[in-house]
């Protein structure tokens, strides 16, 4: 199972918004969240939702442990720090 529409709440985002963010037709998103998405799918919603794709699979807990103690401190919200790997 995949946290993609507890996502798409905590960020006030709709799957007609996320899927028009991707080029794609809400059925076609709709289809992939509910469990025929491949890796390369994952990647993209990932992207679009501007988290790493570890979270779409995380429990809320595992997320919460990785942000905690990582906060603004002007609006106290999680800093996302993201790492990106080169391929050589």
């Amino acid at each position: 199972m995949n946290r993609i529409k507890d996502i798409l709440k905590e960020k006030g985002i709709t799957i007609n918004e996320l899927a028009e963010t991707m080029g794609l037709n809400r059925v076609t998103l709709s289809t992939q969240i509910n469990g025929t998405a491949n890796i390369t799918s994952y990647e993209k919603i990932a992207t679009a939702l501007d988290v790493p794709m570890w979270q779409l699979f995380a429990s809320p807990a595992e997320v919460t442990k990785e942000a905690k103690g990582e906060t603004c401190p002007y609006c106290g919200k999680p800093i996302t720090i993201k790492t990106t790997i080169e391929k050589a």
